[in-house]
């Protein structure tokens, strides 16, 4: 039998029984339409926390923590300076593979302008701290080489202070503004931008949409630091808050507060560690004082759980398709009572088995495929209800390959149970058939 006939009967039956042939694709209807909306949470979930994970410096970003010295070299431990500018300048010397390295001093200190003021941590820091920290600029410029070699007391503040220290200012405005810092004057010369993730940054929208809205609590931000940045040349920061509290120190031999790396590229990142180390090495004079600190870890568990909510998830869907399946078993083996004489006839008069066997598979796959669609239909109706349940969480993200793969396996659920049915019609036998009552 033409294929092409096969499916017209088979769309003929379908349309004759349209109560029966509905409840038949409910099944697949529901199992597509969940396993669709799976795929799109857990889509939305791994973009946006690789987006974020981008945002606070990505797998390149590489920390020099200090540790406790090993048990071996505890009695040696007076022989290393400790992380110093002298680290970061060996490293930029001997490890190419490492592309960016920001040194860092900190102090605490009383910001203020005009009538505001407050208490904050203000860091020195060299220009590379832009491309390691993965900065962005809403107004004016970064720190330059030049601000560092000169000592001059410029500042690029985050946009926390700005609001704090300028709060009927716009940011751009801020701009060549005077920033005292322990009563000694900086001009700013630069804005962040506000840093937040995807969903804090709906939540915002929503809740200026919506005054009545009152959240409880303080949510945990990991960009506070970069929204209360108040960053200061290197050589600044030395002669005008540290050097007097260490009298014996140089710019190159104060303790740092941080040191962090970018490596230049993840395909040679372990090599990229292995140079640090052997800088390292050479600059503590062998004392183990020292550790990297990665983002290795991290990733690993994210998308271990990525994986886990998938799996979850598809597994939860399959099932709903496989009760889909059988729900189409049964309508069809229901369909083939009802059609016995039916199949006689067409038996007695020249049908082959194999043609009842094609026409009853094409009916199967039929009601799989139009339930495919129709669950199609019905993912988009759900991802809309999960974004108004929880608009400000990740969003939902359809794609065409899940969309694909959803339909193609509720084509996959009707053939194999179309099966049993198909082989049980085309075996029947011609007289018994036409004798059936």
């Amino acid at each position: 039998m033409n294929v092409l006939v096969a499916l017209q009967i088979g769309l003929r039956e379908i349309a004759a029984h349209k109560f029966r042939s509905f409840l038949s694709m409910l099944g697949i209807v529901l199992g597509v339409a969940s396993l669709i909306s799976t795929i799109a949470l857990t889509t939305g979930i791994e973009r946006g926390t690789r987006a974020f994970m981008q945002q606070v410096g990505g797998l390149e970003y590489v920390n020099v923590v200090n540790k406790e010295i090993s048990t071996k070299m505890f009695e040696f431990w007076n022989l290393s300076p400790g992380r110093t500018l002298h680290d970061a300048q060996v490293i930029a010397a001997s490890a190419p593979l490492i592309s960016h390295i920001s040194p860092e001093l900190a102090v605490g200190a009383a910001i203020s302008s005009g009538s505001h003021a407050d208490r904050r941590q203000v860091r020195g820091i060299f220009p590379d701290h832009f491309v390691v920290s993965r900065h962005e600029l809403l107004a004016g410029r970064f720190l330059t080489d030049l601000d560092v070699e000169r000592g001059l007391r410029s500042a690029v503040v985050g946009d926390e202070i700005v609001r704090l220290l300028w709060p009927e200012l716009r940011p751009p405005a801020v701009v060549g503004k005077t920033l005292l810092i322990n009563d000694r004057p900086f001009e700013v010369v630069g804005v962040l931008p506000k840093y937040e993730r995807d969903e804090d940054r709906r939540r915002r929208a929503l809740d200026s949409g919506n005054r009545s809205i009152r959240r409880s609590g303080r949510r945990w931000d990991p960009f506070r630091q970069k929204n209360e940045s108040v960053l200061i040349p290197y050589s600044t920061m030395f002669f005008d808050f540290r050097a007097g509290q260490f009298p014996l120190d140089s710019m190159e031999s104060v303790r740092l507060d941080a040191l962090t790396l970018r490596v230049g590229d993840l395909d040679r990142f372990r090599p990229a560690l292995d140079q640090v180390r052997a800088a390292l090495d050479l600059t503590h004079r062998g004392v183990d004082d020292f550790d990297l600190d990665t983002r290795e870890e991290w990733f690993d568990r994210m998308e271990s759980s990525i994986r886990a909510t998938k799996l979850s998830g598809g597994l939860i869907a399959t099932i709903s398709l496989v009760v889909g399946g059988i729900g189409i078993m049964n309508i069809m083996l229901a369909s083939i009572s009802e059609r016995v004489r039916e199949i006689g006839i067409r038996l007695a008069v020249g049908a082959r088995g194999r043609d009842i066997f094609v026409q009853i598979l094409v009916e199967s796959i039929s009601i799989a495929f139009i339930g495919g669609l129709l669950g199609v239909a019905a993912a988009f109706g759900l991802i809309e209800i999960l974004k108004l349940i929880a608009p400000s969480e990740n969003v939902p993200v359809m794609t065409t390959g899940g969309i694909v793969f959803s339909v193609c396996f509720a084509v996959l659920a009707g053939l194999l149970s179309g099966i049993y049915p198909a082989l049980r019609a085309s075996r029947l036998n011609p007289i018994a058939a036409l004798r059936y009552e």
